[in-house]
């Protein structure tokens, strides 16, 4: 007989609680959150988490280009829920290895350094398209998502692997997308376009951050979207690890000092 977990909101908020109760922080409690969430929404309609589940969605998660890092922290996550409600069957053991050093890394100062020259070229659309892949992490099959409507709102709404997600459009770029609107006269819909008024072709685009690597003495093979949506992912997971750990020192600041206070031994 085929074994398995309901994963529910309600089992969620149950493990949390006992990780609270055994001194985890805030900040900790919410990656867990995070990561229980995105698991629920990459099951099946059941919800049940079966043999093989955390393996699937490990591929999905590499599919869509998290840093072996990430997975392995998606999926620790998981494995401790698992430990929690008794289903230790299910856990997946196996870590992600880092990716070879050999892989094209693009740095932010590579990036700015992309943004100088598409502005200095007077290229616009190919500015703003080098920073909606670095700001936003975005795919580039994703263009048609970016809207007026989703500009005007501040945020983007796509289903990769069929699972709604929204990204925040950040600030700074949504009002310098609002700019490129009202300057081309859009009103409504997709806003990279060809001269059609159809979507832009994914090779197209490759193509022109390449040759904007070109001129701006970047090895070619960073440029590309791929390459752009790994720095933002490489970017915000060491915020949110350094903001993780600056959580775990103050933490410790204060027990520190009350027990030096209240300590048995004080």
């Amino acid at each position: 007989m085929e074994t398995g977990v309901l994963l529910t909101q309600e089992s969620i908020e149950q493990f949390l609680d006992a990780c609270q109760s055994r001194g985890r922080v805030e900040g900790t409690l919410q990656w867990y959150r995070r990561g229980l969430n995105r698991l629920y929404q990459a099951l099946p309609e059941d919800k049940f988490i079966r043999q093989g589940a955390l393996e699937r969605w490990r591929e999905e998660l590499v599919e869509m280009e998290y840093t072996p890092g990430t997975v392995n922290m998606f999926l620790s996550i998981a494995n401790s829920y698992l430990d929690f409600v008794g289903h230790r069957e299910c856990q997946l053991a196996s870590q992600l290895k880092p990716k070879s050093s050999l892989q094209p890394e693009l740095t932010r100062e590579e990036y700015v350094q992309l943004l100088r020259t598409a502005k200095a070229l007077d290229k616009e659309r190919l500015y703003l398209l080098v920073k909606l892949f670095a700001s936003t992490g975005l795919s580039v099959q994703e263009l048609p998502n970016v809207t007026v409507e989703a500009v005007q709102k501040g945020e983007i709404v796509h289903f990769p692997h069929k699972v709604e997600q929204r990204v925040r459009i950040p600030e700074c770029l949504r009002k310098e997308l609002s700019g490129y609107i009202r300057r081309n006269g859009y009103t409504s819909g997709p806003i990279f376009q060809n001269k059609d008024g159809g979507p832009l072709n994914r090779t197209y685009v490759s193509i022109a951050i390449r040759r904007l690597c070109v001129e701006a003495r970047i090895p070619e093979e960073k440029g590309n979207p791929r390459c752009l949506k790994r720095l933002y992912q490489n970017t915000r997971s060491d915020i949110e690890n350094n903001v993780a750990l600056l959580v775990e020192q103050a933490l410790d600041r204060v027990l520190e000092q009350e027990q030096s206070a209240i300590g048995w031994e004080a």
